[in-house]
């Protein structure tokens, strides 16, 4: 069976959106947009949960779009003080639940340093309690 594609924000008027893309072989490819100017394209086969709150993006936006001025970051060398404020933008996102646990307590998400050289404006790599996957949110071009 052929994969099914859903793009993320389609025509591009998202509304400060963010989701977590959690890697798994469902036949689903989420594509979105990354890279600020770059409009880079990015995919990842898995399963969907939509991220909700107030100002929910605010700290990857200040760093993404005001410190790097929205020209992308993929494959860029992290000094100390930026990496460590994308590890903590990350860390703020958490998932409620997971299919490898009983409890409903929020687990909180960590950027994926071993996949560091793929983090980007509006995709980033993260471990969430079910494995590997991606934080995504509306490109800023």
């Amino acid at each position: 069976m052929s994969p099914r594609y859903v793009f993320l924000d389609p025509d591009g008027t998202g509304q400060g959106w963010a989701h977590l893309v959690v890697a798994a072989p469902t036949g689903v490819v989420h594509q979105t947009q990354g890279g600020g100017h770059g409009c880079v394209p990015y995919e990842q086969e898995g399963y969907l949960i939509p991220l909700f709150g107030r100002n929910l993006t605010e700290d990857l936006e200040a760093l993404f779009v005001g410190e790097l001025k929205g020209w992308g970051t993929r494959g860029r060398q992290w000094p100390d003080g930026l990496l460590a404020r994308l590890r903590s933008a990350v860390a703020a996102f958490h998932v409620y639940g997971s299919a490898h646990r009983d409890d409903t307590w929020p687990a909180p998400l960590a950027l994926d340093e071993s996949r560091l050289a793929k983090a980007d404006e509006a995709w980033v790599p993260v471990l969430t309690p079910d494995g590997p996957g991606y934080l995504t949110w509306e490109n800023s071009d």
